[in-house]
């Protein structure tokens, strides 16, 4: 192992030890050696049988045969999630095949952040993470299944989904991914679409047309984003079928990814001998092997919120200091966009995951020993399958890449260090996704323009008040505040500023969408600015600094902008319409965005 990742690892461990154990006693105490449903009292399994068809009843009312519960999130708005229509079928049938029966559980809620950018319904996308888990735990509060299967994908889908099953730490979990949609429009011509528009340059015809053509059929999107990162993580975290990450969607390859998932999940179950249990698999080996995944690829800076949630739910601790030191020692080993011109599916026909993994274990840089829902450790992730006359076979990485312009070998990287860093000053600690700024834009010092929303920001653009060298600080985002929503729809006009050749960034204690890329952005700045953060006290015209080479973020001047009274920030502007009045409970209680954002308590007090 990489001196520095061990060192990470083990500090985790220790600062976690007593919080970690308290979990795995929680594991413990639960007899998963006979079905789960044969501790409920008759009446109780009979709920759990009388809308199966006669085969499955029998096996569930007399037989021994172990039960999967089918989480899923499928709806066919989100295209991503589409697919998921037809997977039921499918794993109820491979199930079969394994002496197993399979019963959707219950379903999770799954907004597209696509739709709401920019609009009310954003507000509710980071909290909707915590309804997911909620809505998990329900489906599986039913006590009657030997083991889950999890169909999710995007943004707050899987890190809600993995969440809710980590409180179920004796069930074996596995995430059935639905894949990409085939590549259509570039993802960098439909970025300069958008900036056209914001200039104000194409009409929305036009814009329309784009979007259209780049957002196409089911499946997810294709860029480099908060959902393929996930996969990403699943992949090195051990919770895949390996390699199934990226397989588009309704085609044979990835039916018979979904029915491996599923004899998997009745093979390892605590009836048999290869018992894995979701709670045992996801310790602090696995975490690094995220968050070195994270750095590795470049991915969303959403994940310096969501792994921390996620880790938290499986009793371990995780903090910005310990991305800070994995980013420092992890190189940059592709370029996906926004980080990069190609798509996930170019990424993933230059050698993708097994690939990627492959040279991960190799360099020492992630945890081969970690316990895996599919036999042989992490290094059998760095296989990739395909179909030998109908038959699900795997086979070694390529030796090389396909293509370097998009992935390369640790010995050979994009840059030295990883593609995300944590920043830190008198301003507080916010996180930049370095990776996709150039070199030459990494550190702005300029006027900060303050704005206590993004329309703000947006109608001084109109109007020509942002040009200039400027910082643009965008505050009262944070979780307590709105739910923390994403800004990606300054994106363009930012993008637009700077492409005049000004030196902009932007400074805010809320999110930036996975895609987000071009410009300088601190984002997730904590301590919020609506609770004592620093940002409150910033106003129009002080000097601020944001170097994403030194990790600094700060005011220059003037030297006595800490004696100020912060400013009274309106928490109510926009809470009474859209359900947002709803998650007011959420927001009172939800922690800072290094602890996760998340409005649950500590789940395993020391």
């Amino acid at each position: 192992m990489n001196a520095a990742i061990a060192a990470v690892t083990e500090r985790i461990r220790e600062r976690s030890a007593k919080r970690r154990q308290r979990y795995l006693d929680l594991l413990a105490s639960h007899d998963v050696t006979r079905p789960a449903r044969v501790r409920l009292a008759e009446a109780n399994q009979a709920h759990t049988s009388a809308g199966c068809p006669a085969h499955d009843k029998a096996m569930l009312l007399g037989g021994g045969w172990p039960s999967i519960g089918i989480v899923t999130a499928y709806n066919d708005m989100l295209s991503a999630h589409a697919p998921y229509e037809r997977f039921p079928a499918i794993i109820k049938d491979a199930a079969r095949e394994a002496n197993a029966i399979a019963q959707v559980a219950g379903g999770v809620p799954a907004m597209c952040d696509g739709v709401t950018q920019g609009f009310e319904g954003m507000e509710l996308s980071l909290f909707s993470r915590d309804v997911i888990a909620l809505s998990t735990a329900v489906s599986l509060s039913h006590a009657t299944f030997d083991s889950a299967l999890l169909l999710g994908i995007c943004d707050k889908i899987v890190p809600g989904l993995l969440i809710g099953a980590l409180r179920f730490p004796w069930l074996p979990a596995i995430f059935v991914p639905g894949g990409p949609m085939p590549s259509g429009l570039p993802n960098k011509e439909k970025a300069a679409r958008r900036q056209l528009f914001a200039e104000g340059k194409i009409g929305r015809a036009e814009l329309l047309q784009a979007e259209a053509e780049s957002y196409h059929a089911p499946g997810t999107c294709t860029f480099y984003g908060t959902a393929n990162s996930n996969q990403m993580m699943m992949e090195l975290m051990g919770l895949h079928v390996p390699s199934a990450a990226f397989i588009n969607p309704n085609t044979p390859l990835r039916d018979a990814l979904t029915r491996a998932a599923a004899k998997r999940a009745a093979a390892i179950t605590g009836l048999g001998k290869d018992y894995r249990p979701i709670g045992r698999i996801v310790d602090e080996r696995a975490i690094v092997n995220a968050a070195v995944g994270l750095m590795a690829t470049g991915g969303s800076t959403n994940h310096f919120i969501h792994l921390p949630a996620i880790a938290r739910a499986a009793g371990i601790e995780l903090t910005w200091d310990d991305f800070s030191d994995i980013a420092r020692v992890t190189p940059l080993l592709a370029r996906i966009y926004p980080n990069g011109s190609a798509d996930v599916n170019q990424f993933h026909e230059a050698g993708g995951m097994a690939f990627l993994i492959r040279e991960l274990l190799d360099a020492g840089l992630v945890h081969a020993d970690i316990e895996t829902v599919w036999p042989g450790g992490l290094r059998a992730y760095a296989k990739e399958p395909f179909l030998n006359d109908a038959s699900l076979v795997w086979r070694d990485a390529e030796a090389r890449s396909q293509d370097e312009a998009i992935l390369r070998p640790a010995a050979a990287p994009f840059s030295a260090d990883g593609g995300l860093r944590v920043m830190t000053g008198g301003l507080g600690r916010a996180v930049v996704k370095t990776s996709a700024v150039d070199e030459t834009k990494r550190v702005v010092e300029a006027p900060a323009r303050v704005f206590d929303d993004q329309g703000a920001v947006q109608a001084a653009f109109r109007t020509g008040e942002l040009d200039g060298d400027v910082v643009i600080v965008v505050r009262g985002q944070g979780p307590q505040a709105n739910g923390m929503p994403e800004l990606h729809k300054l994106m363009p006009l930012l993008g637009a500023l700077q492409d005049r050749g000004f030196r902009v960034a932007l400074v805010t204690d809320g999110r930036m969408s996975g895609a987000s890329g071009k410009v300088l952005a601190a984002i997730h700045v904590t301590p919020e600015a609506t609770f004592g953060g620093p940002l409150a006290k910033v106003r129009d015209g002080d000097l601020l600094r944001v170097d994403a080479v030194e990790g600094v973020l700060d005011v220059v001047e003037p030297a006595d902008w800490r004696a100020r009274a912060p400013a009274q920030l309106d928490l109510v502007r926009n809470s009474r319409d859209y359900g947002r009045e709803l998650f007011s409970l959420f927001r009172a209680q939800a922690n800072s965005a290094e602890q996760g954002g998340t409005p649950f308590p500590d789940y395993d007090p020391i």
